[in-house]
């Protein structure tokens, strides 16, 4: 049962993407499918940018921004486990809270003026966003080695810098993942607001679809958000499940 189960494990975690491709490729021929959900209105596609165009946009939006938050996220994290700055471990706690807790609609507000229109202000707003889940994570996985195995470690002549490399990070790896993984998930439907300065994202027909009233339209977007967050959920668990 086991062996089967471990086996159809990358079909599980491909079917979702799969799904993804299909829809993005699928929806503008499926005209008679939403006509059925929207009879009254007079275009039931969006057709103003292609699905594939929006879709590669919202990911790169996601990617740029998740690898920033997981660099910055990562490098604190480890910067304030050490003894020389483990008094700066409430101050980023604090910075990395507010960052989440700020509603990314406000940061697009305030990050607009200075970085004006499009994917820029969105790019600043996911990374704030994203945050603090890897730097929570990254702290509780790196505090979480024990402290028996550091010890073990640095009696073998480690130095503090091995230790970290050889040692901590390994151990932390799912751990610090976990954060990566639910920072990423979220920003991809967060970054659907980014429409709203001009940002190209599968937001558009759901924006489009919300100011004329359209539900397919809302429909198209969210299907394609939805199943990008799952493809990528389920492309995480894959690499959580290979490192175990």
């Amino acid at each position: 049962m086991r062996r089967a189960s471990i086996r159809h494990a990358p079909w599980r975690a491909l079917t979702p993407a799969l799904l993804l491709i299909l829809c993005a490729s699928l929806f503008p021929h499926m005209e008679t499918l939403f006509r059925w959900l929207q009879p009254d209105a007079s275009q039931v596609v969006y057709d103003r940018d292609s699905f594939w165009r929006l879709l590669l946009s919202h990911a790169g939006l996601v990617l740029l921004s998740g690898f920033i938050a997981t660099v910055v996220g990562v490098v604190s994290g480890i910067l304030v486990t050490r003894e020389s700055g483990r008094d700066f471990l409430p101050l980023v706690n604090n910075v990395a809270s507010i960052g989440q807790t700020f509603p990314p609609v406000a940061v697009l507000a305030l990050a607009v003026p200075m970085t004006g229109f499009g994917g820029a202000p969105t790019v600043v707003a996911l990374t704030l966003y994203g945050l603090l889940p890897v730097v929570r994570n990254t702290i509780a996985g790196l505090e979480g080695v024990s402290g028996a195995v550091l010890e073990a470690a640095r009696g073998m002549g480690m130095s503090p810098s091995q230790v970290l490399w050889k040692v901590e990070l390994p151990l932390a790896f799912k751990v610090i993942m976990a954060g990566v993984r639910t920072s990423v998930t979220i920003n991809i439907a967060t970054a659907a607001i980014g429409s709203t300065i001009g940002a190209k994202t599968l937001g558009d027909p759901i924006v489009a679809g919300l100011i004329n009233g359209n539900t397919a339209y809302v429909l198209q977007g969210a299907i394609l958000v939805a199943l990008l967050a799952v493809a990528a959920d389920a492309i995480f668990e894959r690499i959580e499940s290979a490192s175990a």
